[in-house]
């Protein structure tokens, strides 16, 4: 069952193949619910096989959209949701351009997938996207390395809801075998406590006189 804010699927999309593979997927639900930090399990479109309840919280103030909830295509959501930058924090520099870089690697890869075609129509119709994915990431590539897309290691800037978490998060990509063997991705994001006041203050003792 998906929940409407943030879109949390403990229980995986029905998926082709193998028995073994959608009872594999069931069982890393269970897995992936046992971190506390968000984590997300998506396919080569973005669209979401498996998140956590730690993922659903993140994006729980999230208002709803037809077609760019987090729960449903991350991608849409960072690109196309009205409410993207108040959970992305420095949204189109830490978050837009690394992901539609990531995406034109992935047209690359499979350019005649529906999917993703369908996602770069989307793209075309929107003028600030558009101009951002065919001027501003080959640009941004140009001035911060091929590989800046790879989301895994990068730290990014993220408003949690919950005042414990600061606004930093590291993006840990941890994608085991047979994940990968039908084309899914695994992506944690690693929260960080806020830091409290005071946390490094200690007490001097009086000098007597």
């Amino acid at each position: 069952m998906v929940q409407q804010a943030g879109g949390q699927r403990s229980v995986p999309r029905s998926v082709p193949g193998r028995p073994e593979v959608r009872a594999y997927l069931r069982d890393y639900a269970a897995l992936l619910e046992s971190t506390p930090f968000p984590s997300v399990v998506h396919d080569h479109r973005w669209d979401v096989v498996l998140a956590n309840s730690a993922y659903e919280e993140l994006f729980a103030g999230v208002g709803p959209h037809p077609t760019a909830m987090p729960g449903d295509n991350l991608l849409r959501f960072v690109l196309f949701h009205p409410d993207a930058a108040r959970v992305l924090g420095e949204h189109e520099s830490s978050w837009a351009l690394p992901m539609l870089a990531d995406f034109a690697s992935a047209v690359e890869r499979h350019g005649h997938d529906r999917g993703l075609q369908a996602i770069r129509r989307e793209i075309a119709q929107d003028p600030i996207m558009d101009v951002a994915y065919r001027h501003g990431v080959p640009h941004w590539l140009r001035a911060v390395g091929a590989d800046a897309g790879e989301p895994d290691g990068a730290v990014r800037p993220l408003h949690h809801p919950d005042p414990r978490w600061g606004g930093v998060c590291r993006v840990v990509g941890e994608t085991p075998r047979t994940l990968r063997e039908v084309g899914y991705v695994r992506l944690t994001l690693v929260l960080r406590e806020a830091a409290r006041a005071g946390a490094r203050l200690r007490v001097v003792p009086a000098v007597e006189g």
